[in-house]
């Protein structure tokens, strides 16, 4: 699963470079999906405090992630790194429904956004592993996806798994090359999730950021 960004992104020039947005409520999964596509493997992790901001680098490929906290007060800061994304992963807890709404509010105000009006839009329904998860068709309609402009995509995930992960990138990719069928406006799920194929080769990444909520706010004080 190391590989995954390499292989799907190969297509890409050098000349070529691609931002893309990987934002969620608290507890949706990010953090794992993010390390399992890094790592190939489940790394431990704690609640966030506030939000931390990752850069992860392959050739020149550029993931910045927001881990966001729980904190609503802190969501609107998200509006000031939209300019030049290109896409956008948007991680839902399929295992908790309560929240989807709340999701869905986010996700909206967000593509409302004039930097994400063109956007492609990839959602991972994560957690599909848990019992009570949601289908596919389900986070779709709780969503209101169907008055969404952008081209969207929703896949089942599973963070833990690696499962979905491919899939779900790999659309992502299409469309933002240009390649994707005329009809984009589709989702995608499957809760008989197949397992992840063993032992991928790790590709080489580079964090080239990571700044808590905490220190940016002390670093810009200390600016003033």
């Amino acid at each position: 699963m190391g590989v995954i960004i390499s292989q799907l992104f190969s297509r890409f020039s050098s000349k070529t470079p691609v931002r893309i947005l990987m934002v969620g409520l608290d507890a949706a999964g990010k953090t794992t999906l993010l390390y399992r596509l890094k790592l190939a493997e489940v790394v431990t992790t704690i609640p966030t405090i506030g939000f931390n901001v990752e850069t992860v680098e392959y050739k020149n490929i550029s993931f910045t992630v927001w881990d966001v906290g729980g904190q609503s007060v802190i969501r609107p800061l998200w509006r000031h790194y939209f300019t030049n994304t290109q896409g956008l992963i948007f991680v839902v807890d399929s295992n908790d429904p309560e929240r989807v709404k709340e999701a869905a509010d986010e996700l909206h105000r967000m593509l409302e956004e004039d930097e994400l009006r063109g956007v492609a839009v990839l959602v991972f329904a994560n957690k599909q592993d848990l019992p009570r998860a949601a289908s596919v068709g389900d986070v779709t309609a709780a969503l209101r996806l169907s008055g969404v402009s952008q081209p969207w995509f929703v896949q089942a995930s599973c963070a833990v798994s690696g499962t979905g992960l491919v899939e779900g990138l790999d659309w992502l990719s299409a469309q933002i090359l240009g390649r994707a069928a005329p009809s984009t406006r589709v989702s995608q799920g499957n809760n008989n999730l197949h397992p992840p194929k063993k032992n991928p080769k790790q590709a080489e990444y580079k964090i080239i950021g990571n700044l808590s909520i905490q220190k940016r706010l002390h670093v810009n004080a200390a600016r003033r």
